[in-house]
């Protein structure tokens, strides 16, 4: 969409904008879909009542709509593969698929400093905040109402996790792979079958599911790195020779970066800074060249499956709450922490475990968070943090935690990862750079009925012990290579901080962003001195991401609010 709709009164032509491919459960719905159009599908379902038509549908969507009342219905899918924004001008809700867009209205909107926080903590902007004051987007499985000048938002879809009590693995590996296959082929297109693989499992199951699907060997579509502990092309070689793809490989060099940076970075309509974006642009660019038009991508699998290692690291920690109250209150705590015991390299460990195990979750999730371990009043100039609440994104993240009920840990920290890993994070990062491609994208992964199956996984399915996706893995074995099957996680890492020690032009393009961003009062200077200078060089991987969030925010707002 490249326009903003404005909600009129009832005598002028009701707006509509309807996108992706909405599954209508009531058949009556569907069939209007079907004859009429889906804007035709939605009023109908309006019938119903906001929160009950947003739920009636699956899939990926979209939707903004007028009715004859002078309503005005906004409603995102339970991902939010699609993105919707609103901004209330006096009296009168405006929408847009871009936070840009409505910011450019009359009065245009400012910048929110809270934002900028929110972003350089989360390294996005998570809904329903923008980068702009006033201007919001819809956030995942939520919709909005709007009428008598009065807007309600709310969630029309919470998780439910109701796990089988006597689970048969080969039925469910059967079951598993035969929703895998039919999710695979309902996203393909008329075009080229084509996806991403970086030889992760997710990639590489799907392109060997498009081969059964289609009938024919995917093309596929892998990013490299001439950075020692980053290039994963040997995996991804290996799932091409399985499955007979058509395989496609490009290498991204510093040059690379130096040149599409201030590109990618002002492509989105506010400040991102997921650093996997660069490689993913260049995969889909690399697609669009050799005439695909859709992309599949593995995203997903992880969130739903149980694949990422903080699922086991957090289930270590969960493990304290097993021991006797008495022996923790007692003596492990009063002598690990009070004592100089917790002191000795080997008890440090035992008092770090202690210390981290007693804070509840999500807050536990954030005491490696990269901002927090710098300090705040580190990074940020004094005046800027006036303008701001640091404790504002925790809250955030409560809330969203206590959404999901009666459910285990792990189902509860998968949910929580579906809207800040998923929605505010991949999702934006794989459908912003394939648009800039020329591409389209198709995400089997979140499939309805892949959704619901894994919704019914027993915990230890997913986490047996400290296993990773254990059902998954199981599932898929003499199907995925076993190389794959064991294979340490990694995607499109960025070697980015490696680079920027090693190449003079991506070292400049870095630090003039860095040292440009301290001028506008934003970030201390000493702070950028400090981080260009000292922990650059000494620890590239980890400082090398403050560096890279930092650098992106100046970028965009370089291509897009110069004058703020």
């Amino acid at each position: 969409m490249s326009e903003a709709f404005v909600a009129p009164s009832t005598r002028f032509a009701k707006p509509s904008l309807t996108w992706g491919r909405p599954r209508f459960s009531d058949t009556q719905i569907a069939d209007v879909a079907r004859t009429q159009g889906e804007s035709a599908a939605w009023r109908t379902a309006l019938a119903q009542g906001a929160a009950a038509a947003a739920a009636g549908a699956s899939g990926d969507f979209a939707v903004g709509l007028s009715d004859d009342t002078g309503r005005t219905f906004l409603a995102v899918d339970r991902f939010s593969v699609h993105s919707l924004c609103y901004r209330v001008i006096a009296g009168q809700l405006h929408f847009s698929a871009r936070a840009d867009e409505l910011a450019a209205l009359p009065p245009k909107a400012d910048i929110d400093p809270q934002a900028i926080f929110d972003y350089l903590y989360f390294h996005v902007i998570p809904s329903p905040r923008t980068i702009f004051c006033g201007v919001f987007r819809l956030p995942a499985a939520h919709y909005a109402l709007f009428e008598h000048g009065q807007l309600t938002v709310a969630p029309y879809w919470v998780p439910q996790f109701n796990e089988i009590a006597r689970p048969d693995f080969k039925e469910l590996a059967a079951e598993f792979r035969e929703l895998m296959r039919s999710a695979v082929a309902a996203q393909l297109d008329d075009g080229k079958a084509a996806c991403f693989l970086s030889g992760g499992t997710d990639s590489s199951t799907v392109a060997g599911m498009i081969g059964e699907a289609a009938g024919r060997p995917a093309a596929t579509y892998s990013i490299g790195f001439e950075a020692e502990g980053y290039d994963e092309m040997e995996f991804a070689r290996i799932a091409a020779k399985r499955f007979g793809t058509e395989h496609h490989e490009y290498y991204v060099t510093p040059d690379d970066l130096v040149r599409s940076i201030p590109t990618v970075a002002a492509h989105y309509d506010q400040p991102f800074g997921n650093s996997s974006a660069l490689p993913a642009f260049y995969c889909a660019q690399m697609a669009c060249s050799d005439g695909v038009t859709k992309l599949l991508a593995g995203d997903g699998g992880d969130e739903l499956f149980g694949g990422n290692s903080r699922y086991a690291k957090q289930r270590v920690f969960g493990w304290y709450d097993n021991v006797p109250a008495a022996l923790r209150g007692g003596l492990l705590e009063p002598l690990l922490e009070r004592t100089a015991l917790g002191t000795l390299p080997l008890a440090s460990k035992g008092r770090s475990y202690v210390e981290q195990a007693k804070v509840p979750l999500p807050d536990r999730m954030q005491m490696y968070n990269l901002l927090l371990r710098l300090g705040v009043e580190n990074v940020f100039t004094p005046d800027f943090l006036a303008r701001v609440d640091p404790s504002d994104p925790l809250i955030q993240q409560r809330g969203v935690w206590q959404q999901v009920q009666r459910a285990s840990p792990l189902n509860r920290m998968l949910a929580f990862d579906w809207r800040y890993t998923l929605a505010e994070a991949d999702l934006p990062k794989v459908c912003g750079t394939t648009a800039l491609a020329g591409v389209g994208v198709g995400f089997p992964f979140l499939d309805p009925q892949l959704l619901e199956f894994s919704m019914r996984l027993p915990t230890d399915y997913k986490l047996k012990g400290l296993k990773l996706r254990w059902f998954f893995k199981e599932a898929l074995r003499g199907f995925l290579p076993d190389e794959i099957i064991t294979k340490k996680k990694q995607g499109f890492g960025l070697p980015f901080g490696v680079w920027t020690n090693r190449h003079a032009g991506l070292r400049r393009l870095a630090s003039d962003s860095l040292h440009s961003l301290a001028e506008r009062g934003i970030v201390r200077q000493d702070f950028i001195t400090t981080l260009l200078d000292e922990h650059l060089s000494a620890h590239p991987s980890y400082y090398g991401e403050m560096v890279w969030i930092l650098m992106m925010l100046e970028q965009w707002l370089q291509g897009r609010a110069p004058a703020w």
